[in-house]
């Protein structure tokens, strides 16, 4: 809306209602961190300390590990290590996710990868504690990566617009239920296999996706939880103005307001306008771009082009 690709990329906490662009900033903000943490901790001689580092922040299957670092089932949908594993995630986040947040806001958006991402997290973990097939590993195994909230919201824009169509590369145009279906076979034929409890991660994060769809078509979010955190730091982290401004009545107001003529209505104006602007934005990230009327259409595309 207001430029590229890169463009939001780079202004992802610039702006309000762009939840897409702020969960992909952050996962290549910290995909680089790591990077070089790694290669220059590995040169050094200390890779040990490179893997302590990372360890602190990937999510464990061992539940009293876990105990110990609750707040991993956060923080590994955040972390990559290679360069296909998060080029094909966030690929697929954008790609889905500019649908979502399309038809059911910013917030939702949030709201489906984060609880995509706890959901694959706990099935992970459980499953790694009763199944006797990772009895013999469950105290070392270690998660990381995006893929169990992008499974969400792979799931959910499918569960959502089913009969949308994506042009592949030799396949052409594609129903984006089908692409699904397939993402959704590929994990679960792989959940016995090298990487066998990151698949069923996916799988735990593709159920919460349509099951958050279902729901909400039935009028309950229950992603309400999480956009109330989220609420909360957004206001705690928002810059608020340290000038009291207080009015007093003047006695000649009217004259000065006569004077001033047209470049007093123009202020007013432009200041109407960005509020104006703010509310549609924010209707957006409630109820999506599609419930906007035309009248507000047209302003926010009117508001764009002036800024470009």
């Amino acid at each position: 809306m207001y430029g590229g690709f890169w463009y939001h990329i780079r202004h992802a906490f610039d702006h309000k209602n762009n939840g897409l662009y702020k969960i992909i900033a952050i996962n290549l903000l910290a995909f680089l961190v790591l990077m070089v943490l790694r290669v220059f901790l590995t040169i050094g001689g200390s890779e040990t300390t490179y893997r302590s580092i990372i360890s602190f922040f990937m999510m464990p299957a061992a539940i009293p590990q876990f105990l110990m670092q609750p707040w991993t089932i956060i923080s590994y949908m955040f972390l990559h290590e290679g360069f296909l594993h998060i080029i094909f995630n966030m690929l697929f986040l954008y790609w889905f996710g500019l649908l979502v947040q399309e038809y059911l806001g910013s917030r939702k958006l949030v709201n489906l990868y984060i609880l995509g991402g706890i959901a694959g997290g706990l099935l992970y973990m459980v499953l790694y504690n009763i199944a006797p097939y990772f009895s013999d590993r469950v105290d070392g195994a270690l998660m990381l990566g995006a893929s169990a909230g992008v499974y969400a919201i792979v799931v959910a824009a499918a569960t959502l617009r089913p009969d949308t169509e994506f042009h592949l590369l030799l396949l052409g145009p594609v129903k984006i239920k089908y692409i699904a279906i397939f993402y959704v076979l590929v994990a679960f034929a792989n959940s016995a296999g090298a990487n066998a409890g990151g698949e069923l991660a996916h799988l735990g994060g593709a159920a919460l996706g349509f099951v958050y769809i279902l729901q909400l078509n039935k009028g309950i979010d229950i992603g309400k939880p999480v956009q109330t955190v989220g609420v909360f730091f957004e206001k705690l982290f928002s810059q608020k103005p340290k000038v009291k401004v207080t009015y007093r009545r003047d006695p000649d107001a009217t004259k000065k307001k006569a004077t001033r003529g047209n470049s007093s209505s123009s202020a007013s104006s432009s200041s109407s306008t960005q509020e104006e602007i703010d509310r549609i934005l924010d209707k957006i990230a409630d109820k999506g771009y599609d419930n906007l009327t035309k009248e507000e259409k047209r302003k926010l595309f009117d508001f764009s082009n002036k800024d470009s």
